[in-house]
């Protein structure tokens, strides 16, 4: 059986369900959020609290930039890398409605990120 979802974990599945029915999964110390096998999120404590990072494509990542969003940068070896994941922008974590928009940005990124891969 698997372990239950901290809370948070659950609030982000509920803000993110307007791209499908959401569920999250540890992975690294955090979890990944994802709806039918597509990753949209994952949450990651990066030394600040833990985050809700939404994924995007090279089409919406100036969307996530324009909203002051902070691109997911951590350290390897003392050098930063960055995967293709942004912050919330924080009025979204109000609502699920509040982040459809968001929500939906991050399924069209995984959509395309899985056709890239086809």
């Amino acid at each position: 059986m698997a372990a239950p979802l901290n809370g948070f974990a659950q609030y982000c599945c509920e803000l993110m369900s307007t791209a499908g029915p959401c569920v999250a999964r540890k992975m690294f110390g955090g979890y990944g959020i994802s709806t039918d096998g597509l990753t949209l999120a994952i949450l990651a404590d990066l030394g600040s609290g833990e985050k809700l990072w939404l994924k995007a494509s090279d089409k919406s990542r100036q969307v996530f930039e324009r909203a002051g969003c902070e691109r997911f940068t951590y350290l390897v070896q003392g050098k930063p890398k960055s995967m293709n994941y942004y912050s919330a922008p924080e009025e979204s974590m109000d609502s699920s409605d509040a982040m459809a928009c968001w929500a939906r940005l991050s399924l069209e990124a995984a959509l395309e990120a899985r056709q890239s891969k086809k």
